[in-house]
């Protein structure tokens, strides 16, 4: 068996067991804290408000502009995005021969063009602010947010349905659109997976990660690799197989066409959506394949695993996912806190809020995702895995005999963090706020893109 296949296999372990924490693949946990924060210095955002649609509407009142918007996307993405997996001519939107009546039909097609979950609930709701009471509003269960069996990134939160045609504020949607790439958007699309719209989406089968475990399977979609080693291509090409920038085109280009249309809802909604994928790429575990282990290192690790010593490879996987989990559990557990506490002026509250670095005017482009976005947290990787590991008790991120997915609800890693070490857990809240920053500015450039009148250009998102 060649040097070459067996460096692959070992990736493939890698990226099954390192990027897919207990968390399912999260970047941050609950990007709707972030984003209310990071939407607050733009004060012309704070009095929009819209009225709620539902998808069948915005559909039924679009279908035939939406199959040539999707068309013209297509042909750009086709020739601007590297690497990008063509949508298959045969899901392409065509709505047609779909009567008046057949909105589920509509709906199906819809979802299958953009090669979404075919289970996608995108019920019409809105997430409240940790401790914010539901008053007169009806609450919904997490259960009608997400079609993860788990509630991985859902349960936690607490949700009050919307009418359709009641006023809603701009900043909520865009908050708790956010975080909806997590509730199973992306689930299953790939030919392994086991589900009957993934045979057909044109991505193949899934490159990383266990196609066996749903939550798995959206990995691809929320990380992107575009700054390893040569060789590390070279040698395990399909870590390039990654999809954020298509998202982020993809649904910038919607957000575009329901702004031209007068559907307001959805473009925020969609604008929401695009962020989700781009505040991903902040978070450092999602821009690099093993942060902390040279590449060089990782050839090592594989060489002596070739010749049967599996245990240097499986404590390197152990210890990446630990600290993943430990850094998403921190900044979770952190700001929910502040958030019920109504402690605003907390510091990663606060760093989000920050806006003293933002360009006048600056607004988003979508080749920043690489070019700014994923590079700048894949060079902030090593960094923040070494100090992660002088911030916690060694059992957390030193002990590859320790597995933390399995627990990782039950931790408060801000508390360990601040008993553990006052002097590390003040390097380690620098380090994080830089992270949420980065997200702060680059979601105010998204927005404040779309909150510029231009004229569609659906081959420019």
């Amino acid at each position: 068996m060649s040097f070459r296949i067996n460096l692959r296999r070992s990736f493939v372990l890698v990226a099954l067991l390192a990027l897919l924490p207990g968390g399912g693949a999260r970047a941050w946990s609950g990007h709707t804290l972030c984003t209310w924060q990071a939407l607050a210095p733009l004060a012309e955002l704070a009095p929009l408000r819209v009225r709620a649609e539902s998808l069948e509407s915005f559909l039924t009142d679009q279908a035939p502009q939406l199959e040539r918007v999707l068309a013209d996307h297509e042909v750009w993405a086709r020739a601007n995005l590297e690497p990008y997996a063509p949508r298959p001519d045969a899901v392409a939107f065509q709505s047609a021969d779909v009567s008046p009546g057949q909105v589920d039909e509509l709906r199906a097609r819809f979802l299958k063009a953009l090669r979404l979950n075919a289970g996608s609930l995108l019920a019409l709701f809105l997430q409240l602010r940790p401790g914010e009471p539901a008053a007169h509003r009806q609450a919904m269960p997490w259960t009608e947010i997400t079609t993860l069996r788990s509630g991985v990134g859902a349960r936690e939160n607490s949700y009050v349905q919307i009418r359709e045609g009641s006023t809603v504020t701009v900043i909520d949607v865009l908050a708790t659109a956010s975080n909806e790439p997590d509730y199973g958007l992306d689930l299953g699309l790939f030919t392994d997976n086991g589900t009957a719209h993934g045979q057909h989406l044109g991505f193949g089968k899934q490159p990383f990660g266990n196609a066996a475990v749903d939550y798995s399977s959206q990995a691809p979609f929320h990380m992107g690799f575009y700054h390893e080693a040569r060789f590390v291509f070279a040698a395990a090409s399909f870590l390039r197989r990654t999809h954020p920038e298509a998202r982020v085109a993809l649904f910038s280009t919607l957000a575009r066409h329901a702004f031209a249309s007068g559907h307001d809802y959805w473009a925020w909604r969609f604008t929401g959506w695009a962020l989700h994928y781009v505040q991903d790429l902040t978070q450092p575990y999602h821009a690099s394949v093993l942060p902390g282990v040279h590449p060089a290192r990782m050839i090592g690790i594989n060489a002596v695993a070739m010749v049967g010593h599996e245990r240097p490879k499986l404590d390197a996987i152990a210890l990446v996912s630990n600290r993943h989990v430990v850094v998403e559990n921190y900044q979770y557990k952190r700001m929910v806190q502040a958030y019920e506490q109504r402690n605003m002026d907390d510091a990663l509250l606060a760093v989000l809020r920050d806006s003293a670095q933002d360009r006048e005017h600056w607004r988003y482009q979508w080749a920043n995702t690489r070019a700014m976005v994923s590079r700048e947290a894949f060079d902030a990787a090593q960094a923040l895995d070494a100090q992660l590991e002088q911030s916690f008790p060694p059992h957390y991120t030193a002990d590859p005999s320790v597995n933390l997915g399995m627990q990782a609800d039950r931790l408060d890693m801000q508390v360990i963090a601040r008993q553990y070490s006052e002097q590390h857990h003040q390097r380690l809240e620098q380090q994080v706020a830089a992270r949420l920053k980065r997200l702060g500015l680059h979601t105010r450039a998204l927005v404040r893109d779309m909150l510029v009148p231009k004229a569609h250009q659906p081959t420019r998102p």
